[in-house]
């Protein structure tokens, strides 16, 4: 027997022939090598960002069960945790699906998602269903659309494409702030039907990422007063425009049918101003108006320094919306003080995880991009607890990844899924081999510099 083997170069396999038959391929321990050299160097997504999104998906399972109790049918006593449980493994899905997405595809679609999410934004103005006497929610086969939801984090990529085209050693380009800002009016005029706080929330984020852009103080405050005279001039149409009762003088069946007649929201707006300014005393009676302010605050107080423990609320049965928009009353009295500046913790450590990756990107757009959708949920988080804890007017704004709706959970998701694609395919070392990799993933007009980086100061 006569075996014929060619010796072949490294990482080619092996024929071998016995007797003139072919037999099976071998493959020589090169390319297993080499293949184990490129998943040991294949970036991989930010391990804490990962951990702080794991444990604000375990506050969220644990304290909506102990916050839906007033939801809880004798039928099925879990339903209102399985639904939620639904999204929140829809939402791990995307966050799976689009930390492997380079954050360069984000750039190419974010008009068209932005304009997309525009049109649905309009829809729900004209045709939408109404939560809580304003015009906010669409239905779509069934489910129930939040529209505003969407627009925050479409808004927050197309700015963040904006200013990364436009970025300069000495900051955002004048063409880049008008443009900037321009989107930010026209997507907030249309926002501001369905709610004055997203509106505020939309102008907040975008301010923030004009300054981490590098913009002058001139230029910012130009910015603000220009923000300022759009929105006094868009609050006094409402104003004038609005027809039909204010909110706070219905009553359950009246708000009911509040949707047919039409509901005037600045109204409302200046009586929640009123009330928050009057504050509330222990004497005063229980109402629709002060129903959810105090028993908030009876709930907090109830949690003391170390709360009730999981499961044990007394005040989620009494609390409107406790499952939602005040959530985090209900964390504070099942966890205390305690808990509560942990959950306050977790996501600013979430900004500044973020923030210490977008210092370090070679480019400028994933700085922009990373550090926009951490601020679009910091912020609207501690919008939550400013009005939870009395600090903010009541307002309806959900705590990210936490409070119960859907479109918010999924949405947040998104978010975090682009946070880990940045920290996944930026190159924060300097390595000038892997920026030059990282520039052929870009369009050309997104490959501004990150100014900010050590690596180029």
């Amino acid at each position: 027997m006569q075996n014929e083997t060619e010796t072949p170069p490294q990482g080619v396999t092996i024929k071998e022939t016995i007797d003139g038959v072919a037999v099976e391929t071998i493959e020589t321990a090169a390319p297993r090598a080499r293949k184990a050299r490129q998943d040991a160097a294949r970036p991989k997504p930010d391990p804490y960002i990962w951990g702080i999104y794991i444990m604000l998906l375990m506050v969220s399972v644990i304290e909506l069960f102990s916050a839906s109790s007033s939801e809880v049918s004798g039928s099925n006593v879990y339903m209102p945790l399985i639904r939620h449980g639904i999204f929140l493994i829809i939402g791990l899905g995307l966050v799976f699906a689009l930390q492997n997405v380079h954050y360069g595809y984000f750039s190419q679609f974010a008009w068209f998602f932005a304009l997309l999410s525009l049109g649905l934004l309009i829809l729900s103005n004209f045709f939408g269903v109404e939560i809580n006497g304003a015009q906010r929610a669409i239905r779509i086969a069934g489910f129930t659309i939040q529209p505003p939801e969407i627009v925050k984090l479409t808004v927050v990529v197309l700015l963040a494409t904006i200013l990364g085209r436009n970025q300069e050693p000495r900051g955002v380009s004048n063409r880049g702030v008008v443009e900037a800002a321009l989107v930010v009016i026209v997507f907030g005029a249309f926002l501001w039907k369905n709610g004055l706080t997203n509106t505020i929330l939309l102008f907040g984020v975008s301010l923030s990422m004009f300054l981490i852009g590098g913009m002058k103080w001139k230029k910012f405050f130009m910015v603000l007063a220009v923000y300022g005279i759009c929105g006094g001039m868009l609050y006094m149409m409402k104003y004038t425009s609005d027809s039909g009762p204010d909110i706070n003088d219905l009553g359950k069946t009246e708000l009911a049918m509040a949707a047919d007649d039409g509901v005037n929201r600045v109204g409302t707006h200046k009586g929640r101003i009123q009330r928050f300014l009057e504050g509330v005393n222990p004497e005063d009676p229980i109402n629709d108006e002060n129903r959810q302010v105090i028993f908030a605050k009876i709930a907090q107080a109830n949690g003391g320094v170390f709360g009730q423990g999981p499961g044990n609320s007394r005040e989620s049965a009494r609390l409107p919306l406790a499952f939602s928009d005040y959530i985090y009353s209900i964390i504070v009295e099942d966890t205390g003080l305690v808990g509560g500046v942990f959950l306050l913790m977790l996501y600013l450590f979430l900004l500044a995880r973020a923030g210490r990756i977008a210092y370090y990107c070679s480019r400028a757009f994933p700085a922009f991009l990373i550090m926009g959708c951490a601020v679009l949920i910091v912020f609207q988080a501690l919008v939550h607890m400013a009005i939870v804890t009395g600090l903010f007017p009541v307002s309806g704004q959900p705590l990210p990844l936490i409070s119960k709706g859907g479109t918010s959970v999924v949405v947040m998701s998104m978010a975090i899924g682009i946070m880990l694609s940045v920290s996944r395919f930026a190159v924060i070392n300097g390595n000038k081999k892997q920026i030059k990799a990282e520039l052929k993933e870009l369009p050309e007009d997104m490959q501004a510099a990150n100014y900010s980086t050590q690596a180029n100061k």
